[in-house]
């Protein structure tokens, strides 16, 4: 494999074998309960995050944006309890709002450009202590899946029959909303905020249209996830392209050909 000669592309493949299986399972927890609107608008909100850093003055601004994503989403998953507008509405209002804030601060002065590799990503940059960072977020969300799935899995299908198992429905949307404030933050860099929310979605959306239960829901999506990001890294090295987003384009042909194959599975 002649990729692997070179240190980078050894150090973007180690990430990778990180980030996939952390968003396979994070993805199919994210589908189950209806927040894909809301795990793109973390990413976008991102942004603003990063220009709260620029006019606080730091250097590196991933605490800013960190503190800031984290504040955001108990924010959305208040304003979704207390609206009567609907959740899609309310999650387009604030992610539009969070992404323009972003880009005026950011755009003064014509200085955009320097942040404008956060768009789309660049997993080949990334060193042996971020992936260290990649490794931590995947213990975390193991831990976190391991320890709340069932109750969470209890208050995507029924809230009111979670509140009379004595599941404190509050708690646990709160929490699931700042473990993906956590790990979109973590990844966004080395994913970038434009396709962050595809990579996320598209392995668990292809893994429900060729499962039968959820263990197979949950293995598939950490597979295909994984074979993606594999398949993508490599194409991307030999195309001489971004890696993100042909990452992206091996997930959506995957999503294509198991749609296409849900018949069969079903039988």
């Amino acid at each position: 494999m002649e990729f692997l000669n070179y240190g980078f592309m050894k150090n973007a493949l180690l990430a990778v074998l990180i980030i996939t299986p952390l968003f396979g399972i994070l993805g199919t927890m994210i589908v189950n309960n209806r927040m894909a609107f809301f795990s793109d608008a973390l990413g976008h909100s991102a942004l603003t995050g990063m220009a709260i850093g620029v006019l606080l003055g730091f250097s590196g601004t991933g605490v800013p944006m960190l503190l800031f994503a984290l504040a955001f989403a108990l924010l959305l998953t208040y304003m979704k309890r207390k609206s009567t507008a609907s959740t899609d509405t309310l999650i387009s209002v604030f992610s539009s709002l969070g992404t323009a804030i972003g880009l005026v601060v950011l755009s003064r002065g014509g200085n955009f450009s320097k942040y404008s590799a956060l768009l789309v990503g660049d997993i080949l940059s990334i060193t042996a202590k971020e992936i260290l960072y990649l490794l931590g977020a995947l213990v975390l969300t193991l831990v976190f899946w391991l320890v709340f799935f069932n109750r969470l899995h209890a208050v995507s299908v029924n809230q009111s029959l979670a509140k009379s198992k004595g599941i404190s429905v509050r708690l646990i949307e709160d929490l699931f909303a700042m473990l993906i404030a956590v790990i979109v933050m973590l990844s966004i860099r080395w994913v970038g905020i434009l396709i962050i929310n595809a990579l996320l979605i598209l392995p668990a959306a292809a893994s429900a249209n060729i499962s039968s239960n959820m263990r197979e829901y949950h293995l598939f999506s950490v597979i295909l996830s994984v074979a993606s990001g594999v398949l993508g890294l490599v194409l991307s090295y030999y195309l001489n392209a971004a890696a993100g987003p042909t990452i992206v384009i091996v997930s959506a042909v995957f999503f294509l050909v198991t749609l296409l194959a849900k018949p069969f599975f079903a039988e």
